[in-house]
């Protein structure tokens, strides 16, 4: 299917995507004939994602990098190598995730917060440090940010992760707006944009609970079916607009 479909020719890197919904999100971006650079700091579950993506599209142009995100410098590194070797980069797909929570507000640990800030904020100034410039110079660059619900409408046990969640949302959010202050209303090409969700399920959470029914989440195949169809749709239809695949809170 590469190079035949509706991201034919296009270059998107995907962090994080040694997880579950990496996976399928380098998968689904191949299978739309996107070149795809894939980065995470487990080299193993990293090769595992990319020989999938790979197998599953017929051989499609599916690479991995272990690249620290927690690291500027080897962020940086990274989106300049990706557009060096591909000669361009037409999106990054932020699919760093992380949780944890507790019993009752009072009994937050901060040491989650401590733990959150890293994986859920820090990683998303990164790349999108790392990546604006070169997604600025597309025709077509795209920052997605993947969400929760959560974000909007915290509770008394996710306070560190709905905080974390609210704080990469403003940080998107600000992208956005650099994205339309370097392009201007009239040449917006590049966009910065957050698809929501309630929470993630895949098909080994449905093997492990099999009576769960999982109400309201999104499984990550319709995730990275949606991710994709982000580029059917115009900068400015995108541009700092949050894409809610899961109901308001």
């Amino acid at each position: 299917m590469a190079g035949n479909g509706a991201l034919s020719g296009a270059v998107i890197a995907v962090a994080g995507a040694g997880g579950p919904a990496g996976r399928a999100a380098l998968r689904r971006l191949a299978e739309a004939g996107a070149t795809v650079v894939g980065a995470d700091n487990d080299p193993e579950r990293l090769a595992e994602a990319v020989d999938a993506a790979r197998y599953a599209s017929g051989g499609a142009a599916v690479t991995g990098e272990t690249v620290d995100l927690l690291d500027l410098d080897s962020t940086r590194d990274w989106a300049l190598r990706t557009e060096k070797e591909f000669g361009r980069v037409d999106g990054l797909v932020h699919l760093v995730g992380g949780w944890r929570g507790s019993e009752t507000f009072i009994k937050t640990s901060l040491d989650d917060w401590d733990f959150l800030e890293l994986l859920l904020i820090r990683t998303v100034q990164h790349t999108s440090l790392a990546f604006f410039e070169p997604l600025q110079r597309s025709e077509r660059g795209r920052y997605l940010l993947i969400s929760a619900a959560g974000a909007s409408k915290p509770t008394a046990g996710n306070a560190s992760y709905a905080a974390a969640k609210a704080a990469a949302e403003a940080w998107t959010l600000a992208l956005a707006d650099a994205f339309r202050k370097a392009g201007g209303a009239e040449d917006l090409t590049s966009a910065a944009a957050i698809l929501v969700v309630k929470a993630l399920v895949h098909d080994a959470m449905r093997a492990d609970r099999p009576n769960a029914k999982f109400a309201g989440f999104t499984d990550v195949k319709d995730l990275a079916e949606a991710v994709v169809g982000v580029w059917d749709k115009s900068a400015a239809e995108v541009n700092g607009n949050r894409l809610w695949l899961t109901e308001k809170p």
